[in-house]
């Protein structure tokens, strides 16, 4: 069983769009970052945004979704989001939510990294 959820996909067209969610329980939240990848067809799973984990909790992102795509998160829900805007046919995948190894705020918790969702299917058209 999953550990993670994601939801908030769907079928929009291009330019359009769409916030993504990833639900998880508090022991999972509290203590290891999440990070988004997705992965197209025939493709291989990409990271695609995250938090640091040194402490700093600085929000990355692949170069290329820079200034379209925004992570947030919500502690008192123990969710991140994934706001997607100004979306293009490439963007079209499975989005994922994983946890990253290590922890939180610089700690190390062994099982950090072997958590993810099912994904949820993001169709972008032209």
């Amino acid at each position: 069983q999953a550990q993670l959820a994601e939801s908030g996909g769907g079928s929009v067209q291009a330019g359009g769009s769409l916030k993504l969610s990833c639900t998880t329980s508090g022991y999972i939240f509290n203590r290891c970052e999440i990070a988004w990848y997705r992965q197209a067809p025939g493709k291989e799973r990409k990271l695609v945004a995250y938090f640091t984990s040194d402490g700093a909790h600085t929000d990355k992102y692949i170069e290329s979704l820079k200034g379209r795509f925004t992570i947030s998160e919500d502690n008192a829900k123990n969710t991140l989001y994934l706001q997607m805007n100004n979306l293009k046919t490439e963007d079209t995948a499975v989005y994922y939510c994983a946890t990253l190894p290590g922890g939180r705020g610089g700690s190390w918790y062994e099982d950090c990294g072997d958590y993810e969702g099912q994904g949820t299917q993001v169709t972008v058209s032209s």
